[in-house]
């Protein structure tokens, strides 16, 4: 059982929300300065920021012992190429942790946010789940951000579209580190590249020199003003 999320709650009316999703091993606590440090410039005062905790599960790479995740993870690192990793992914793990990310989504609609002003993305693993969930959910949301990630059974993920494709339009803001010692950066690009093939229309890829399985201030300023312009769009479109 996962434990609450960490909250920031807006500092003026609360008409949007971030969901951000941390990685293997982490917690929401993790993340907390993202919104600590925006706050303290003034950025994003409507919005609600919220850092769910992945459930401490077996871990297979951990030699099956219990860590935070969101799915087992059975392999990974520079050797690994694509193809396997895709056929050693934890199916079930992914969409049990899909409900949950839905669960949040829906209870922050139910406070009155539109799905329109719910901005949904995390780093490495919960990047990952980030996208996977934005791709084939049901709502439109406000954008879907994944840092560090890859496409989650990229193989069958078309199967896991929904009939009215809500979010085929919505900006997805993937980047990457092109030293990434965990995730390869190969396959971060592989996977932007995949969600255009499938038809996503507004997909946009940033890459990083001298960056590992980590963020830097100037992806996180990217992230900024991607999660600025998401936000100000839908607002100036009525959504």
């Amino acid at each position: 059982m996962a434990r609450a999320p960490f909250v920031v709650p807006a500092l003026k009316k609360h008409t949007a929300t971030v969901i951000m999703a941390h990685g293997l091993g982490d917690s929401g606590q993790g993340w907390m300065a993202l919104a600590q440090n925006w706050r303290r410039r003034g950025k994003f005062e409507e919005v609600a920021f919220i850092f769910p905790n992945a459930p401490s599960i077996p871990i297979t790479i951990n030699f099956g012992m219990s860590m935070p995740g969101w799915y087992d993870l059975a392999k990974l690192g520079r050797d690994l190429d694509f193809e396997e990793m895709v056929r050693s992914q934890d199916e079930p793990g992914i969409l049990r942790s899909r409900e949950y990310f839905d669960k949040l989504i829906k209870e922050e609609m139910d406070k009155g946010i539109k799905a329109s002003r719910i901005i949904l993305g995390g780093f490495s693993q919960g990047g990952a789940m980030s996208v996977f969930t934005g791709l084939t959910g049901k709502e439109k949301l406000g954008g879907v951000f994944g840092l560090s990630c890859y496409l989650l059974l990229s193989d069958r993920v078309k199967n896991y579209l929904p009939e009215e494709w809500a979010n085929k339009k919505t900006p997805f803001f993937l980047a990457h580190g092109e030293d990434d010692e965990v995730v390869r950066f190969e396959f971060g690009q592989k996977s932007a590249e995949m969600l255009k093939e499938i038809g996503l229309e507004d997909v946009k890829f940033n890459k990083y020199e001298d960056l590992g399985h980590s963020a830097d201030p100037k992806e996180i300023n990217d992230l900024e003003m991607f999660i600025e312009k998401s936000l100000s769009e839908n607002a100036s479109a009525g959504l």
